[in-house]
């Protein structure tokens, strides 16, 4: 099964069993459990510097990260917005990771997105090719 397949079938229980409509933190805590009894490895609200100009001027905190290769953005919105994916780029760009899942526990079903993020090289520059796809409508 795929990585992602795994976290969206956890989030779908998480949600059944917790129902639409609380903070999002509450949904990512319960994310915890359910991996912790998966057995996936994940870490919750880890710490990434952001730079500009070379100089440190911030930290970027994760919701959660799925074995060093997916970023959960845990949502409680009436819709996943275009601000929600921008913001999922961003952490991609400043983790190095490639993969993101939105998911919104709001909606009386789960609503998710997977963000995916291509990083080109090109005469030692790097490009963002940022592609999106809702795995709703494959």
């Amino acid at each position: 099964m795929e990585l992602t397949e795994q976290i969206i079938g956890a989030a779908m229980k998480v949600h059944r069993a917790l129902g639409p409509g609380l903070d999002e933190k509450i949904y990512e805590n319960a994310l915890c459990l359910e991996f912790a009894a998966q057995s996936p490895d994940f870490t919750q609200q880890q710490a990434f510097p952001v730079f500009y100009r070379k100089r440190i001027v911030g930290n970027l905190i994760t919701d959660l990260i799925v074995s060093d290769k997916v970023i959960i953005e845990a949502k409680a919105a009436s819709s996943i917005s275009d601000i929600h994916i921008a913001q999922t780029l961003s952490y991609l760009s400043i983790t190095g990771l490639q993969v993101g899942l939105i998911l919104n526990f709001r909606p009386l079903s789960l609503t998710f997105k997977r963000i995916a993020n291509i990083y080109l090289q090109e005469n030692s520059e790097v490009h963002t090719d940022p592609r999106t796809q809702n795995l709703n409508n494959p």
